[in-house]
């Protein structure tokens, strides 16, 4: 299949991109448009000049979103694990 080559513009700026389908497609206009509303309201709220300042705030909020939900992630596989864990050792000793 085709890629599909779609323009995006960050902060301004056009971005040419090719996609494997529709479905990427969206998320990337998706994603665009999320920075673009975060830059919008940096720009509204902050005395910032410089749009390299502006996106590097955008990448750390949403690089931070991630690691956050990665650690909350970990916390709750951990503690599905070792709720399994009990109720494992549970059947075993019953069945002993």
């Amino acid at each position: 299949m085709a890629k599909l080559k779609i323009n995006l513009v960050i902060a301004g700026r056009t971005y040419p991109l090719s996609v494997n389908n529709t479905q990427e497609e969206e998320g990337m206009r998706k994603a665009a448009a999320s920075i673009n509303d975060l830059i919008s309201r940096y720009e509204q709220n902050y005395a910032v000049s410089d749009k390299q300042d502006v996106l590097a705030m955008c990448a750390l909020q949403f690089a931070s979103k991630l690691e956050i939900s990665n650690l909350n992630k970990e916390a709750t596989d951990t503690e599905a694990l070792d709720k399994i864990n009990e109720l494992t050792k549970l059947v075993s000793n019953h069945l002993e």
